[in-house]
């Protein structure tokens, strides 16, 4: 009898260990050809500053998750994005350095956002979604929400596109000016990214 109960015991044990091997999940892997910009304007022109130096951390409750989340399913249990600021690129020099200053890249050398929660719908191609996150900029955090599609993308990938409209002022940042004053770039801004997410190769 003892030795019954001992074994019945191992087995309630053991049983969320294996339950939580059957519905292990997968990262999602962003890939190189991944980037983010931001688009902003100045009483002279118009700017585009880019950057490629992405990482994620993203984590899904189901193997397969590329086809999971294209299928509409809520199959990422977690996600973030982070990026230098430094690694910004505006193509003109002067804008750079005005830019990390006003980002106060020295001191808040990262930019990131962490998505806490999120909707998505089956859309004609992939799906539509929202997430609600904190982004971390200048130093300052701030609840946000953003809108985005996810299409299927080459060699089983996925690919993750949207936009976030901000202005710098909310975070604390003073938008640059440049050439004595002569340039002044508009407060607000827009952040666009285009993501490729792939999942883990089927084991064979």
């Amino acid at each position: 009898m003892r030795r019954h109960t001992s074994l019945t015991l191992a087995v309630l044990c053991l049983a969320p260990v294996a339950i939580a091997a059957t519905r292990a999940g997968e990262p999602l892997t962003l890939q190189p050809q991944s980037r983010l910009w931001v688009d902003g304007s100045s009483n002279v022109r118009d700017f585009t500053c880019t950057s490629t130096a992405l990482e994620t951390h993203v984590q899904s409750s189901v193997a397969g998750a590329v086809s999971a989340v294209l299928a509409g399913t809520k199959a990422v249990e977690s996600a973030e994005l982070s990026l230098p600021a430094a690694s910004l690129d505006c193509k003109n020099g002067k804008m750079n350095e005005h830019m990390l200053k006003a980002l106060k890249a020295k001191e808040n050398p990262t930019i990131a956002f962490r998505i806490s929660s999120y909707q998505v719908a089956k859309a004609a191609a992939g799906v539509t979604g929202t997430a609600i996150g904190e982004l971390t900029l200048g130093g300052v955090k701030k609840t946000i929400t953003v809108a985005a599609n996810a299409t299927p993308g080459a060699a089983g990938a996925m690919r993750l596109t949207g936009a976030y409209t901000l202005k710098m002022t909310d975070f604390g940042i003073k938008p640059p000016s440049l050439m004595m004053n002569t340039m002044k770039v508009t407060d607000t801004v827009k952040i666009g990214f285009d993501l490729l997410l792939k999942g883990e190769a089927p084991k064979t």
